[in-house]
């Protein structure tokens, strides 16, 4: 556990119960939502190497036009 990892539980055994209940809450759904952007990410590196080919087929094919060009 790194230092900052253990002051912080450090801290949090310090609140009352609830409040400690409340902040594991919190900790583990960010956890959770981590891993499934991860997941998500991981199982889509397929999609996004064909997306980027593509995006580089088109500015090499002269029809991409710049953002700011578009208003």
């Amino acid at each position: 556990m790194t230092q900052a990892l253990s002051a912080a539980v450090a801290s949090a055994a310090k609140l009352p119960e609830e409040e400690q209940n409340v902040l594991a809450a919190i900790l583990l759904e960010e956890m959770e939502s981590e891993e499934r952007w991860s997941a998500l990410f991981s199982g889509s590196q397929n999609l996004l190497e064909r997306m980027a080919s593509e995006a580089i087929q088109e500015f090499q094919a002269g029809r991409v036009q710049p953002i700011d060009e578009l208003q």
